[in-house]
């Protein structure tokens, strides 16, 4: 503790139950518990037999308080955050807007369904949307949000990143011009959280990119800085010339495992928090594509597109056929779906603050919050490394094979979305 600050580093922390001596409000039993890790507060552990003091009833699967969507569990049904820096935490599910960009689906988008939408999802703490500067028309529609919903907490991590064709001429100007851009689509004094991406590791100019971004923070048009799509030696790169990145953006799943091999530990040991999208595979982790023949011809979108080969990266259709009947056991054992136990998995690694989840429906945001109350056990832990066991997965670090020209991923990337805004 620091008098002069009054602040303190918490590292490990766990608070348990030892006595009940009165009224629990969801009958918390002695040897329940929660913890601290890592910045991260876990979800509550019930002790046998622990259940729920309004309803009168046991523990039911998956530790879900049957009252949870009642107003007076509201509070109590609220999710551990994960505090990627001080003063500054986000929910476990974070919303991405992607799959709400011009061109991405033919579909048109319904504004008032989604807002409600999104008011759903931050009244049980999920406030935080996900968008970028190259999503084309999301920021203004989250900034449309936001005038909407004056007074609501809405937190809004966005991006940078400059267009591939551009990067030599990536200067302070550049830089400025995005960053004050998102700023008048977003609405609000500063940015929360800028996630940054330069797309050719062999172009100069990174690491002074990075520091221009830095400058705009320390001007306070950024409140914090992160990367998004990076491999572990440039993350490195970016941390030793002393930028304040607080969390990195990548793909992790149980089909790409790739962060785990190097990105993670890094982050675990420079304190960065990986905030994950495609922990349900663009849809492709769900029950209804089991016993499903491999899907042939056009698909509905690019998330899709893009899934799709990462199913046949990490080991084809038939292994990935295999690993959904586990997913689905182990989802029925606690009364949640495939991709609720596809989510918590991703959640449950090492230096993972928070998955991405894209949400088209209501229903689709009540399935999600399932996530939210789920504990893997170690049986069902074990049950998946089998399945992963033979499912390699793609190779490589994080983004290098979408890197590569070469690579059928490339294919599907739209690499100069910003050329005619900064022009």
């Amino acid at each position: 503790m620091s008098a002069a600050h009054d602040e303190f580093q918490l590292y490990d922390l766990r608070v348990e139950v030892v006595a009940n001596r009165g009224r629990m409000l969801c009958r918390e039993s002695v040897g329940d518990y929660f913890e601290v890790r890592s910045g991260t507060i876990t979800m509550r552990h019930r002790s046998r037999g622990s259940g729920c003091a309004r309803s009168g009833t046991p523990r039911n699967r998956g530790n879900r308080c049957p009252g949870a969507r009642d107003a007076h569990h509201r509070e109590r049904a609220m999710t551990a955050r994960t505090v990627l820096a001080p003063g500054y935490d986000i929910p476990p599910v974070i919303i991405g807007a992607w799959q709400h960009s011009e061109g991405h689906s033919a579909a048109p988008v319904d504004r008032a369904a989604l807002f409600a939408l999104w008011d759903a999802m931050a009244d049980r703490g999920c406030d935080t949307l996900d968008c970028a500067d190259i999503y084309t028309g999301v920021e203004a529609l989250i900034g449309a949000y936001r005038r909407a919903r004056a007074g609501r907490r809405v937190q809004v991590h966005t991006k940078f990143v400059p267009d591939r064709d551009a990067l030599a001429q990536v200067d302070r100007a550049y830089v400025t011009r995005i960053i004050d851009r998102s700023l008048a689509r977003l609405g609000g004094d500063a940015l929360d959280l800028v996630q940054f991406h330069w797309w050719r590791y062999e172009v100069p100019g990174m690491i002074e990119a990075a520091r221009h971004l830095d400058d705009l923070r320390r001007a306070g048009k950024i409140r914090h800085l992160a990367l998004t799509n990076t491999n572990t030696a440039r993350t490195a790169a970016l941390l030793d010339a002393g930028i304040p990145l607080v969390s990195t953006q990548v793909q992790y799943s149980v089909l790409d495992r790739r962060p785990a091999a190097q990105l993670a530990p890094l982050a675990r040991a420079r304190g960065l928090h990986l905030l994950c999208y495609g922990s349900v595979a663009g849809g492709f982790l769900d029950a209804s594509w089991i016993g499903a023949a491999a899907p042939a011809g056009a698909l509905e979108n690019r998330s899709l597109v893009k899934y799709r080969l990462i199913i046949d990266d990490a080991g084809g259709w038939d292994a990935f056929q295999r690993l959904l009947r586990v997913l689905r056991d182990v989802g029925a054992r606690h009364g949640v779906g495939v991709a609720n136990v596809a989510q918590r998995w991703t959640l449950d690694q090492p230096a993972v603050g928070a998955v991405i989840v894209g949400l088209r429906s209501m229903a689709s945001a009540t399935r999600t919050l399932a996530t939210l109350d789920l504990a893997l056990d170690a049986a069902d832990r074990a049950a998946i490394g089998e399945a992963l066991a033979a499912m390699p997965g793609p190779a490589g670090d994080v983004y290098d094979a979408e890197r590569d020209p070469a690579s059928p991923h490339a294919g599907i990337i739209r690499y100069n979305l910003n050329d005619a805004a900064v022009r």
